[in-house]
């Protein structure tokens, strides 16, 4: 049986720069691609450090989780690409508020550092997500 895979799009996250979706769902589930810190008004990378490009790139998920439907206590996988580990703190700390309040389960994670980020920004994070 093969299940049907539908594009989400939202204009409240930074369009798509190449070919590929904002998210896809196929199922009960929901891929996101990766989300860098750019507005999604002007399409420029934020201004600040990583708590700013962080809560950037965590605002853009959750504007592509609503339009499918969901919110960030409907993911349950996370991958967090930064440019610098010496910033994982200060990621974390912002990541929380997201993924982590009172009474939330948070998703499961894997943190990596990378050489470069798209737009050389700091951090990149894409999620999985289930509607169940």
């Amino acid at each position: 049986m093969t299940q049907t895979k539908t594009m989400i799009s939202t204009t409240q996250a930074p369009a798509a720069i190449g070919p590929y979706s904002q998210a896809v769902r196929v199922g009960d589930l929901l891929f996101t691609s990766g989300q860098v810190a750019l507005d999604p008004a002007t399409g420029a990378l934020v201004g600040g450090g990583i708590r700013e490009q962080t809560t950037r790139v965590l605002d853009n998920l959750a504007a592509v989780l609503e339009e499918a439907g969901l919110d960030m206590a409907n993911v349950v996988k996370t991958t967090v690409f930064l440019k610098n580990m010496a910033d994982f703190a200060a990621m974390n700390e912002v990541y929380a508020r997201y993924f982590a309040p009172e009474g939330v389960v948070p998703p499961a994670r894997s943190t990596v550092e990378v050489a470069r980020l798209p737009k050389d920004a700091l951090v990149e994070i894409e999620v999985i997500a289930t509607q169940t």
